[in-house]
């Protein structure tokens, strides 16, 4: 009973992880990316963050071996979430607000949804219908501000944020069936390598300027710093001791959460619009995620479990 109050403050920790520093994403994403290209960005942030996870490994005395096969697969989960589903992401923050970003983001478990039907032929229950009827409406309302959309690039930042949500969906879906690393800290590990490695071959491939670190303002700095070791390597690590620890519906309340979170803070720091119809876009959107993630197992997390 000794260890109870240490489990608990662990998993109020875990929670505090998922629902604070990943909402805090966004707007750290944001602040580096005015500075930063954004493939760069990404690059330096996951291939750093895969260096720490492999020495904390070794430290736990988790063995790094990994087949050829796991070792592609690995590559290409790696690609699909980190290379496309974040470099995409980060390079659209140059063109909309974080919190219109997370809230599109926060329609994943539609693509998700859509994508199962599509490719595998499943069929859609009445329950997650009703949230994909709601997460359309949603993402119409929050897509279809006239202020928006006289922003330049805007419709470009939407594409990519798009782009980036069927890529993070794919992946969810192979990595499903797909042959990786059992522990959960090397899987995450070689896909944050080799997701880093394909985002600086990205970067070099687009004509991105690389500069010295040292060169990079104090406050980039910190927020890469940030990235790295909170957004990075905490949190899903909270994320997967979480699916450990609580029920997947708990854990999937994140999703409703971070586009608050983020929300509010680029509100706060660097005066971000809340518009009428951001707000209703929001409730929509979110009442249907929740519609969609009612479903036991959820395609979502299988990702994490390995």
């Amino acid at each position: 009973m000794e260890h109870q109050p240490k489990r608990t403050f662990l998993i109020v920790a875990a929670f505090f992880a998922i629902y604070v520093i990943w909402g805090s994403t966004y707007l750290l994403n944001k602040i580096a990316v005015a500075e930063l290209p954004p493939f760069m960005l990404a690059g330096v942030r996951f291939f750093t963050a895969s260096l720490i996870i492999f020495v904390i490994a070794k430290v736990l005395g988790r063995s790094l071996a990994i087949t050829k096969k796991q070792f592609l697969n690995a590559t290409f989960v790696g690609f699909l979430f980190l290379s496309l589903g974040n470099g995409l992401a980060v390079w659209a923050l140059k063109y909309v607000d974080s919190g219109f970003a997370a809230l599109e983001i926060s329609a994943q478990p539609l693509v998700i949804l859509v994508l199962m039907w599509i490719l595998q032929g499943k069929k859609i229950q009445q329950m997650s219908m009703v949230g994909v009827v709601f997460g359309m409406i949603g993402i119409y309302l929050l897509v279809g501000q006239k202020e928006l959309l006289r922003q330049e690039n805007a419709i470009l930042g939407m594409i990519m944020i798009f782009g980036c949500m069927l890529s993070w969906g794919y992946g969810s879906l192979f990595v499903a069936k797909a042959d990786l690393p059992k522990n959960y800290f090397v899987n995450t590990g070689y896909q944050m390598l080799m997701g880093g490695v394909l985002l600086g071959v990205m970067s070099l491939l687009f004509g991105e300027t690389w500069n010295n670190p040292i060169r990079w303002s104090a406050e980039v700095q910190l927020v890469m710093l940030l990235l790295i070791f909170f957004g990075s390597i905490i949190a899903f690590t909270s994320f997967n001791f979480l699916l450990k620890s609580v029920s997947p519906e708990k854990v999937a309340t994140s999703t409703y959460v971070n586009p608050i979170v983020a929300l509010v803070l680029g509100w706060y720091f660097l005066g971000e619009e809340i518009t009428v119809q951001s707000g209703i876009a929001a409730i929509v959107l979110l009442t249907g995620v929740y519609f969609i993630n009612t479903k036991k197992k959820s395609m979502l997390f299988k990702r994490f479990k390995r």
